[in-house]
């Protein structure tokens, strides 16, 4: 299957490992996919910022997530957890930091994809066959996103989509128009 990703789309999958060590994760998700689609410079940022998505933001908003290593503020305060409280808990009683450090050590070497991140990779290639293309580009990986319902990656897309006054459906759109022009 990689020998259909374009050189552009091996590259998110590189820097999606990456970032994944720079945050300590066991393994690479699907959010760690989605941050190095929305940092990218081709089709996928192309039709985020179409739809009205503002990139810079969203992508310090993913970096903040991936970074926190998934720990949702909102569905800790649901049960009554005040995340900040307890980050500067842990900031004074273990040094600066403590919270992000723990159990995540910098790692090495190769790190395996999860299983919403292997889907994504997945979904992309058939997006890539029901669109009658060859190559999977970053495009085709953002639309396997779209696909990937009930992912955290997919989540916060349609979040960031609905906060901009957007839909998957302008989104999908967006993405295939490409694609059906170059195929």
């Amino acid at each position: 299957m990689f020998e259909r990703f374009t050189r552009e789309a091996r590259d998110v999958v590189v820097l999606a490992q990456e970032v994944a060590r720079e945050v300590g994760a066991r393994s690479v998700d699907a959010r760690h996919v989605l941050l190095c689609l929305v940092e990218s410079r081709g089709p996928a940022r192309n039709g985020l910022e179409s739809v009205g998505i503002a990139v810079a933001a969203f992508a310090e908003r993913l970096r903040n997530e991936v970074a926190q290593g998934g720990l949702d503020a909102g569905a800790l305060a649901s049960v009554g957890i005040d995340l900040d409280a307890v980050r500067a808990r842990a900031d004074a009683v273990f040094g600066e930091g403590a919270l992000d450090q723990a159990g995540g050590r910098r790692r090495s070497g190769h790190l395996p994809f999860s299983p919403d991140a292997k889907k994504v990779l997945e979904l992309a290639l058939r997006e890539a066959i029901r669109l009658h293309v060859n190559r999977i580009d970053s495009a085709m990986l953002l639309l396997g996103v779209l696909r990937s319902t009930g992912s955290p990656a997919e989540s916060v897309l349609r979040s960031a989509l609905a906060e901009c006054g957007s839909s998957v459906a302008d989104l999908r759109t967006a993405l295939e128009k490409p694609a059906a022009e170059a195929s």
